[in-house]
Protein backbone atom coordinates (compact mmCIF):
# COMPACT_ATOMS: atom_id res chain seq x y z
CA UNK A 1 0.00 0.00 0.00
CA UNK A 2 1.33 3.77 -0.68
CA UNK A 3 0.31 6.77 1.03
CA UNK A 4 -0.02 7.35 5.05
CA UNK A 5 -2.56 5.25 7.16
CA UNK A 6 -5.28 6.64 9.28
CA UNK A 7 -7.67 5.61 11.70
CA UNK A 8 -10.85 5.83 11.16
CA UNK A 9 -13.26 6.39 14.33
CA UNK A 10 -16.91 5.25 14.52
CA UNK A 11 -18.46 7.07 16.39
CA UNK A 12 -22.17 7.80 17.46
CA UNK A 13 -24.91 6.72 20.06
CA UNK A 14 -25.53 4.03 21.73
CA UNK A 15 -27.95 1.43 19.13
CA UNK A 16 -27.20 3.37 15.92
CA UNK A 17 -25.95 -0.06 14.63
CA UNK A 18 -21.84 0.86 14.30
CA UNK A 19 -21.36 -2.62 15.17
CA UNK A 20 -23.56 -4.26 12.36
CA UNK A 21 -22.11 -1.27 9.84
CA UNK A 22 -18.19 -2.54 10.84
CA UNK A 23 -19.34 -5.84 10.19
CA UNK A 24 -20.67 -5.06 7.04
CA UNK A 25 -18.04 -3.09 5.37
CA UNK A 26 -15.33 -6.04 6.84
CA UNK A 27 -17.20 -8.54 4.85
CA UNK A 28 -17.36 -6.51 1.99
CA UNK A 29 -14.06 -5.41 2.03
CA UNK A 30 -12.25 -8.36 3.12
CA UNK A 31 -10.31 -8.72 -0.17
CA UNK A 32 -9.02 -4.69 0.10
CA UNK A 33 -5.91 -5.04 1.70
CA UNK A 34 -5.88 -1.13 2.36
CA UNK A 35 -8.74 -2.15 5.49
CA UNK A 36 -8.23 -3.61 8.96
CA UNK A 37 -10.70 -3.58 11.31
CA UNK A 38 -9.45 -4.34 14.71
CA UNK A 39 -11.45 -6.35 17.45
CA UNK A 40 -11.13 -3.84 20.55
CA UNK A 41 -10.16 -5.61 24.30
CA UNK A 42 -13.15 -4.94 26.51
CA UNK A 43 -13.66 -5.69 30.18
CA UNK A 44 -16.95 -7.69 29.18
CA UNK A 45 -17.31 -10.85 28.83
CA UNK A 46 -18.63 -11.88 25.19
CA UNK A 47 -21.83 -12.62 24.36
CA UNK A 48 -23.94 -13.72 21.70
CA UNK A 49 -24.85 -11.36 18.86
CA UNK A 50 -23.01 -9.12 20.35
CA UNK A 51 -19.88 -7.00 18.94
CA UNK A 52 -16.83 -9.77 18.66
CA UNK A 53 -14.44 -8.24 20.89
CA UNK A 54 -11.54 -9.75 23.46
CA UNK A 55 -12.53 -9.93 27.00
CA UNK A 56 -9.78 -8.59 29.38
CA UNK A 57 -9.60 -8.03 33.03
CA UNK A 58 -10.15 -5.55 34.76
CA UNK A 59 -6.94 -5.31 35.86
CA UNK A 60 -5.66 -5.66 32.45
CA UNK A 61 -7.12 -2.60 31.42
CA UNK A 62 -5.12 -0.83 34.09
CA UNK A 63 -2.33 -2.54 33.52
CA UNK A 64 -2.54 -1.33 29.83
CA UNK A 65 -3.18 2.06 30.40
CA UNK A 66 -0.59 3.05 33.01
CA UNK A 67 1.97 1.49 30.72
CA UNK A 68 0.68 3.12 27.59
CA UNK A 69 0.76 0.05 25.69
CA UNK A 70 -2.02 0.52 23.49
CA UNK A 71 -2.68 2.64 20.16
CA UNK A 72 -6.39 4.42 21.59
CA UNK A 73 -8.10 3.26 25.62
CA UNK A 74 -10.82 5.03 27.16
CA UNK A 75 -13.73 3.91 29.64
CA UNK A 76 -17.29 4.41 29.38
CA UNK A 77 -20.60 3.35 30.85
CA UNK A 78 -17.78 1.51 33.72
CA UNK A 79 -16.28 -0.63 30.62
CA UNK A 80 -12.90 -0.14 29.85
CA UNK A 81 -12.26 -0.15 26.30
CA UNK A 82 -8.56 -0.50 24.29
CA UNK A 83 -7.67 -0.71 20.66
CA UNK A 84 -4.29 -2.70 20.47
CA UNK A 85 -0.84 -1.06 20.15
CA UNK A 86 -0.24 -3.54 17.05
CA UNK A 87 -2.91 -1.30 15.21
CA UNK A 88 -0.71 1.74 15.43
CA UNK A 89 1.61 -0.25 13.67
CA UNK A 90 -0.42 -1.13 10.97
CA UNK A 91 -1.67 2.60 10.30
CA UNK A 92 1.97 3.77 10.51
CA UNK A 93 2.87 1.13 7.60
CA UNK A 94 -0.13 2.39 5.72
CA UNK A 95 -3.37 0.59 6.55
CA UNK A 96 -6.54 1.90 6.98
CA UNK A 97 -8.03 0.91 10.97
CA UNK A 98 -11.42 0.90 11.17
CA UNK A 99 -12.33 1.15 14.68
CA UNK A 100 -15.99 1.36 17.10
CA UNK A 101 -14.58 4.37 19.51
CA UNK A 102 -16.22 6.82 22.19
CA UNK A 103 -16.55 10.40 20.91
CA UNK A 104 -14.33 11.31 23.93
CA UNK A 105 -11.20 9.75 23.00
CA UNK A 106 -11.63 11.87 19.52
CA UNK A 107 -9.36 14.82 20.70
CA UNK A 108 -6.43 12.42 21.89
CA UNK A 109 -6.68 10.53 18.97
CA UNK A 110 -6.16 13.51 16.72
CA UNK A 111 -3.50 14.61 18.51
CA UNK A 112 -2.03 11.22 18.50
CA UNK A 113 -2.52 10.62 15.01
CA UNK A 114 -3.53 13.84 13.01
CA UNK A 115 -4.86 11.85 10.08
CA UNK A 116 -7.41 10.17 12.10
CA UNK A 117 -10.89 10.91 10.19
CA UNK A 118 -14.72 10.30 11.95
CA UNK A 119 -17.74 8.49 10.55
CA UNK A 120 -20.63 9.36 13.10
CA UNK A 121 -23.69 7.07 12.84
CA UNK A 122 -26.78 7.72 14.12
CA UNK A 123 -30.24 6.68 14.13
CA UNK A 124 -33.93 7.75 15.20
CA UNK A 125 -34.40 7.36 19.09
CA UNK A 126 -37.13 4.98 18.92
CA UNK A 127 -34.73 2.91 16.51
CA UNK A 128 -31.89 2.81 18.64
CA UNK A 129 -33.98 1.67 21.36
CA UNK A 130 -34.90 -0.93 19.54
CA UNK A 131 -32.12 -2.47 18.68
CA UNK A 132 -30.42 -2.02 22.25
CA UNK A 133 -33.52 -4.02 24.03
CA UNK A 134 -33.34 -6.75 20.82
CA UNK A 135 -29.33 -7.49 22.04
CA UNK A 136 -30.84 -8.49 25.43
CA UNK A 137 -27.47 -7.42 27.55
CA UNK A 138 -29.10 -4.58 29.66
CA UNK A 139 -31.76 -3.86 31.31
CA UNK A 140 -34.77 -1.27 30.72
CA UNK A 141 -33.15 1.19 33.14
CA UNK A 142 -29.49 0.02 32.01
CA UNK A 143 -31.11 0.69 28.17
CA UNK A 144 -32.99 4.26 29.09
CA UNK A 145 -29.58 5.44 30.69
CA UNK A 146 -27.47 4.64 27.32
CA UNK A 147 -30.63 6.61 25.37
CA UNK A 148 -30.27 9.28 27.63
CA UNK A 149 -26.48 9.77 28.46
CA UNK A 150 -24.83 12.78 27.48
CA UNK A 151 -21.76 12.95 25.11
CA UNK A 152 -19.78 15.55 24.60
CA UNK A 153 -20.32 17.06 20.93
CA UNK A 154 -17.26 17.02 18.30
CA UNK A 155 -14.91 19.77 18.46
CA UNK A 156 -15.09 22.69 15.56
CA UNK A 157 -12.86 21.70 12.91
CA UNK A 158 -13.07 17.49 12.97
CA UNK A 159 -13.42 16.06 10.14
CA UNK A 160 -16.54 14.19 10.32
CA UNK A 161 -19.04 11.69 7.58
CA UNK A 162 -22.21 11.46 8.92
CA UNK A 163 -24.10 8.35 8.24
CA UNK A 164 -27.71 8.28 9.40
CA UNK A 165 -28.70 4.46 9.74
CA UNK A 166 -32.12 4.85 10.60
CA UNK A 167 -33.47 2.49 7.03
CA UNK A 168 -32.14 -0.73 6.14
CA UNK A 169 -29.17 -2.49 7.26
CA UNK A 170 -27.86 -3.05 3.69
CA UNK A 171 -28.72 0.47 2.32
CA UNK A 172 -26.44 1.54 6.04
CA UNK A 173 -23.79 -0.63 5.30
CA UNK A 174 -23.43 0.82 1.53
CA UNK A 175 -23.32 4.18 3.13
CA UNK A 176 -20.67 3.18 4.79
CA UNK A 177 -18.76 1.22 2.98
CA UNK A 178 -18.97 4.52 0.48
CA UNK A 179 -17.69 6.54 3.52
CA UNK A 180 -14.97 4.63 3.99
CA UNK A 181 -13.69 4.17 0.59
CA UNK A 182 -13.79 7.87 -0.09
CA UNK A 183 -11.75 8.75 3.46
CA UNK A 184 -9.17 5.47 2.19
CA UNK A 185 -9.07 7.72 -1.06
CA UNK A 186 -8.68 11.15 0.65
CA UNK A 187 -11.65 12.61 -0.79
CA UNK A 188 -12.98 14.42 2.46
CA UNK A 189 -15.52 16.19 0.51
CA UNK A 190 -16.96 12.95 -0.69
CA UNK A 191 -17.02 11.74 2.51
CA UNK A 192 -18.28 14.59 4.45
CA UNK A 193 -21.45 15.07 2.13
CA UNK A 194 -22.75 11.76 3.30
Amino acid sequence: MTGPGRFILVVGPSGAGKDTLIAGARAQLADDDRFVFPARLVTRQSLPRAEAHVTISRADFDRMIATGDYALGWEALGLGYVVPKAVAEAVAEGKIAVCNASRRIVPDAMARYPATRVVFVDALRIIRATRLAARGRETPGEIERRLLREVPELADGVPVTRIDNSGAMAEGIAAFVAALCALAEGDEDEGMRR
